[in-house]
């Protein structure tokens, strides 16, 4: 398995050529191995039903997303591993491929059996910071038929399929948050994942985004 300075290396090369790389970490990963322990010690009581917006704008829709969510800490010892290894590739991919990264922020995602996540993208053109998005998969043996693909779509034809992902423990998807469309299929049982976001610094005056 690749350590994580050629993993990012393949990352950086497939984002600069496709705007989308989906890798396999190191099943030993560090930063991996507590997500699955951190996984062990939440409770359900620990998510919560996802929203769709940002502040005001956030609501709740369940035709749209079905998800759970519990965002990510430094506070927690296990949480901040996994922060760490995501600020090192942050690192990486701005003296590789200046990007102006400025922040990371995620969550993980709980999709109960037929759950699912109808087709979005996560920025709008010039209208959101989030330039990369991140999706790392924690269910050991996923099967084929237990659904929660991740589907991804050409950003010039939107009902062109380009990708789908199976969900499987420690593949990490990588993506042009601006130009992909995407969807998670329901899952036909429980299904884990972190989802997150590299975004840019877009403050202005007094108006800190992302916030602090």
């Amino acid at each position: 398995m690749a350590t994580s300075t050629n993993l990012f290396e393949q990352i950086a090369l497939d984002l600069q050529v496709h705007g989308v790389s989906i890798q396999s970490l190191d099943l030993q990963e560090p930063a991996l191995l507590a997500l699955t322990e951190r996984l062990d010690i939440l409770s359900q009581r620990d998510f919560h039903r996802a929203g769709i917006g940002r502040q005001e704008e956030h609501m709740k829709n369940e035709q749209v997303r079905r998800d759970k969510i519990h965002w990510l800490e430094t506070s927690d010892t296990h949480e901040s591993l996994f922060l760490s290894y995501m600020q090192d590739l942050k690192v990486y991919l701005n003296r590789r491929l200046f990007l102006g990264l400025f922040s990371y922020e995620c969550h993980f995602a709980h999709y109960e059996s037929g759950a699912f996540y109808k087709k979005h993208l996560d920025a709008f053109k010039g209208e959101a910071n989030r330039v990369l998005s991140t999706v790392l998969y924690l269910n050991p043996n996923w099967q084929e038929g237990d659904g929660g693909e991740l589907v991804i779509y050409d950003p010039n034809n939107s009902d062109e399929i380009l990708q789908i992902v199976t969900p499987n423990y420690g593949t990490l998807v990588t993506f042009l948050s601006e130009e992909f469309p995407h969807e998670v299929l329901p899952a036909k049982k429980a299904r884990y994942s972190i989802a997150g976001w590299f975004r840019v610094n877009t403050s202005v005056g007094g108006n800190i985004d992302p916030p602090q």
